[in-house]
């Protein structure tokens, strides 16, 4: 039988204090950014400036970055984008 995870399941205090980065703000990267930052964890995202996603972070009161400086300003970086995209982006960025 599966077995349901909530909040109260998780230790949240192993994030207390690191930045969390998120590169990808599509339909993954949203979801987890939002949950992350609603449990109280400190979350940046990075997407394309100028694009819808870029926007929506910044509508959703995100910080919103470039890959780069996501990158080097996470303490833990979770890469969020579309499987075709990553290699070219973990590679350049």
């Amino acid at each position: 039988m599966a077995r349901r995870y909530y909040e109260q399941d998780g230790n949240l205090a192993a994030l207390s204090g690191l930045q969390v980065a998120i590169i990808g703000y599509g339909s993954q990267g949203h979801a987890h950014a939002l949950n992350l930052r609603d449990s109280g964890v400190n979350v940046l995202v990075a997407d394309l400036p100028g694009t819808e996603n870029w926007r929506k972070a910044e509508a959703a009161g995100l910080a919103v970055l470039t890959a780069p400086e996501a990158a080097e300003r996470g303490d833990i970086v979770m890469i969020l984008l579309p499987d075709h995209v990553q290699p070219d982006v973990y590679a350049r960025d």
